[in-house]
């Protein structure tokens, strides 16, 4: 079974985040999803919806198999915990693949492909808090 693992902050849910999540399910059988913690998101405001509500709203999505909220302080634990073959990455999501690539198998003791997700770059929750 191929677990993948999936992370964001999905706070305004979006077509852009329904794309990401689809296309991260068809590469493989099982998708977690990580949602971030309302302490490490980085919006001025903070985030609209608090860490609990944004997990139950990704959990009720038909392309996710579970949603677990990230760790509060050290991010390699999830990874550990989680234990993914494929980590996806958003289109902006500001994160190198080889430095995903290298700390997951730091973390994880296996090598983890990681898979950008491209596609539907108009949406933006940034772009709709905004206008």
């Amino acid at each position: 079974m191929v677990k993948v693992m999936a992370q964001g902050t999905f706070d305004i849910l979006h077509p852009g985040h329904l794309h990401y999540l689809k296309k991260s399910k068809e590469l493989g059988d099982e998708l977690v999803v990580v949602i971030a913690r309302d302490s490490r998101v980085k919006e001025k405001k903070g985030p609209y919806f608090d860490e609990e509500e944004r997990k139950k709203m990704v959990e009720a999505l038909d392309p996710v198999d579970e949603a677990v909220l990230g760790s509060k302080g050290d991010i390699y634990s999830t990874v550990r915990e989680i234990d993914p073959e494929i980590i996806t990455l958003g289109y902006d999501q500001n994160h190198d693949e080889e430095k995903v690539k290298k700390m997951a198998k730091k973390a994880t003791d296996h090598e983890v492909n990681v898979e950008r997700i491209s596609g539907l770059e108009d949406y933006s929750s940034s772009n709709i808090r905004s206008s």
